[in-house]
């Protein structure tokens, strides 16, 4: 087989996926996602940085930034307090270090922006399991709605 079309054929497929599980998602689960794929992004980056591919390293750190800025946007900082606060100024630091690995082609500064997001992330992923059991329902996570 052609692995153009092959690659192709992939490509088109993650689209689809992609775009099936975002319509079908609720606020909590866009979070994750974008998360995923912040994530996904500055791996992606750091290989291209170990083959020396530069301008696909820069363009993954630029959608990872991307990502993150959606993510530091969308907080509702009314409802959401310090929390929302802390998230804010982490995003922002995330970004900076992520504008810094791109200048100096720093895979450890992608490993740290990596960790960071994971442990957001993680806490993130339980708030389900805890609202489930508390008996509440999705809706009522702190800070969401039109933004989270």
């Amino acid at each position: 087989m052609n692995t153009g079309k092959l690659n192709n054929a992939v490509k088109e497929y993650n689209r689809i996926n992609i775009t099936s599980g975002v319509e079908e998602a609720d606020p909590h689960r866009l979070i994750q996602m974008l998360m995923q794929g912040a994530l996904e992004k500055i791996a992606i980056a750091k290989g291209y940085i170990e083959r020396s591919d530069i301008a696909n390293k820069g363009v993954h750190i630029s959608w990872a930034i991307s990502i993150i800025e959606g993510l530091r946007s969308s907080l509702n900082m009314e409802q959401g307090g310090d929390m929302a606060q802390n998230l804010e100024d982490m995003y922002e630091y995330m970004i900076r270090k992520l504008l810094q690995a791109n200048i100096d082609n720093n895979i450890s500064t992608l490993d740290e922006v990596s960790s960071l997001l994971q442990t957001i992330k993680s806490a993130w992923d339980e708030i389900p399991g805890l609202l489930e059991q508390q008996g509440a329902s999705q809706e009522s996570i702190p800070a969401t709605g039109d933004k989270v």
